[in-house]
């Protein structure tokens, strides 16, 4: 089935965007005790689950064919990863949210299989809104003001800030990310470690980060900002070099630094 996505990306934004006002009048009277824990610093409040039965509602009216991958798993459905789906986080970064850090964001992205075909990505304290297409191009919006994001131009280390996650629950691999981190500190602009891994990819998509990396993430974490990476001309990879970081977790994104920045990961990552 052929689907007109400018339109149906119009349409995702105006809903991430109803559900970013949400979070923001939910953080405005938040209190500690409404923390659930998942595992180990793996956090959940009724905010992150009241926002996702609001976005599965809305998007299932939008296109009843499609399933769902959801963080909160509030469908109680198991998606089939081949078929066309929503893969949708709430609240990308639950924890800067609870704490009081205004660096958190809805994250929806459509996917065919493995393959994003489009993805929105807002974040209501900046009221920007980052949206794409498949073959359409990725595009910001602020303050009403459209424009056309493109990956940065960098093409060595040397010339750029480069954004990561820190691991919070899976530490096997522990000594190379470290060892990938001693080695971009002393080769780039810096590091930085915002919190949510999807305005990581948006600020990649827009310019603001050259390139990032992570491992141990959810498909749900980066199922729009990939997309967004790619219609901006950006290169979205795993670890290895491959196209599957979308259900395998390790994901490397950005511009022309993207072969420098793989060349060092590779060097340490086992």
């Amino acid at each position: 089935m052929q689907y007109n996505l400018a339109q149906i990306t119009e349409q995702i934004s105006a809903i991430a965007m109803d559900a970013g006002a949400f979070l923001l009048q939910e953080r405005s009277h938040f209190q500690s005790d409404a923390i659930e824990y998942k595992g180990l610093n793996n956090l959940v409040s009724y905010v992150d689950k009241e926002t996702e039965k609001q976005l599965v509602e809305r998007l299932s009216q939008l296109l009843p064919e499609a399933g769902f991958i959801t963080e909160e798993g509030t469908t109680g459905q198991e998606a089939d990863p081949t078929a066309l789906n929503w893969i949708i986080d709430p609240l990308d970064g639950t924890a800067n949210f609870i704490h009081g850090l205004p660096v958190f964001s809805v994250s929806i992205g459509l996917a065919q299989g493995n393959t994003p075909i489009a993805g929105v990505i807002y974040d209501p304290n900046r009221d920007e809104c980052f949206a794409g297409w498949q073959g359409g191009g990725a595009w910001l919006t602020h303050k009403g003001t459209r424009t056309r994001m493109q990956v940065s131009s960098a093409a060595t280390l040397g010339e750029s800030l480069i954004a990561t996650g820190f691991p919070y629950y899976q530490f096997d691999q522990m000594q190379p990310y470290l060892h990938i981190l001693e080695s971009l500190m002393q080769q780039t602009h810096g590091l930085r470690r915002m919190g949510s891994a999807a305005i990581d990819l948006a600020y990649v998509a827009c310019g603001r980060f050259e390139a990032f990396y992570e491992y141990n993430l959810n498909s749900w974490d980066m199922a729009a900002g990939v997309l967004l990476v790619r219609e901006a001309g950006g290169v979205v990879t795993d670890f290895a070099g491959g196209n599957e970081f979308l259900f395998r977790g390790d994901v490397l994104a950005g511009g022309p630094v993207h072969t420098e920045l793989m060349a060092v990961v590779q060097q340490y990552w086992t």
